[in-house]
């Protein structure tokens, strides 16, 4: 059992989590995940190392399934069954001079270690952070000490530029000409950089977070087409190459998915009021 040793809300409908682990902060490095087990009758729940320390793990979790609804209804000194971890492979950090991390959303947890071990390896880092509006824009003060220039975005213009990160990023490529850049976000989004991306011949990973279930390649849910060949997040990724990315066909088939949680999650709503009425 891993305790729950703090929750913070962070966003509407986000908490960062703070869990007890043993081992998780000797062996993970940026871009790795866990799967976290609410009980025995949950399902597991992938999620991103946002950092690890000694004898603990931090996640940052949106509630948008009834799972992630649970896990943030958690109280300190509960405890989640299961953490396995670290998961898939890590990202490929080396200097390699400028670069731009771009990061939209929940997506900005992750990328929180990547930035850092970047501006660690010598790298000139250059970050761009939206959300939807400013009360969705997280972590920007912890990205500051590692980032040497930050443009943030916001679809409502109510913090940063108004409209997506596409906009700044145009700049940066104009201005910067990044060696490469690393994206993570809602699947639109790190499509749309990744063609920016593909349209100036700059380098681009993605972080993919299709449908999960075991973690381990057995399953085959997190299947997703990468330069015409089918591989699996968990085990091959989570980062790819994201100007190779079939996305027509990965984001299909997650909002397919996504349409059944809702489903589900009015269900389970419902059934929780008719059981406190």
């Amino acid at each position: 059992m891993h305790a729950v040793l703090s929750k913070k809300r962070i966003a509407p409908d986000t908490y960062d989590i703070w869990l007890s682990h043993p081992d998780i902060y000797r062996y993970a490095k940026p871009g790795q995940f866990l799967i976290i087990r609410i009980d025995e009758f949950g399902e597991r729940i992938p999620l991103t190392i946002a950092s690890a320390e000694k004898d603990r793990v931090r996640v940052i979790v949106k509630a948008v399934g009834k799972s992630t609804y649970k896990l943030c209804a958690m109280h300190e000194g509960e405890s989640v069954a299961d953490i396995v971890g670290p998961l898939g492979n890590p990202s490929e950090i080396e200097k390699l001079g400028t670069v731009c991390v771009v990061g939209g959303g929940v997506g900005i947890a992750p990328l929180f270690p990547v930035a850092r071990a970047l501006k660690s390896a010598g790298n000139e880092v250059i970050g761009i952070l939206g959300a939807a509006n400013k009360d969705h824009l997280i972590m920007v003060e912890e990205f500051k000490p590692f980032l040497d220039r930050l443009y943030l975005s916001t679809d409502d213009g109510s913090a940063g530029v108004k409209g997506t990160v596409t906009n700044p990023l145009k700049e940066v490529i104009a201005d910067y000409t990044p060696a490469t850049i690393w994206a993570i976000g809602p699947m639109v989004m790190m499509k749309f950089v990744s063609l920016l991306a593909s349209q100036n011949d700059i380098p681009c990973w993605v972080s993919l977070n299709p449908i999960m279930v075991d973690g381990t390649g057995m399953c085959g849910a997190c299947r997703v087409e990468v330069g015409g060949e089918m591989k699996f997040a968990c085990v091959h990724g989570p980062e790819f190459d994201g100007r190779l990315v079939n996305w027509d066909e990965l984001i299909k088939r997650q909002y397919q998915y996504r349409e059944e949680e809702r489903l589900a999650l009015e269900k389970y709503v419902h059934e929780l009021g008719e059981k406190d009425g």
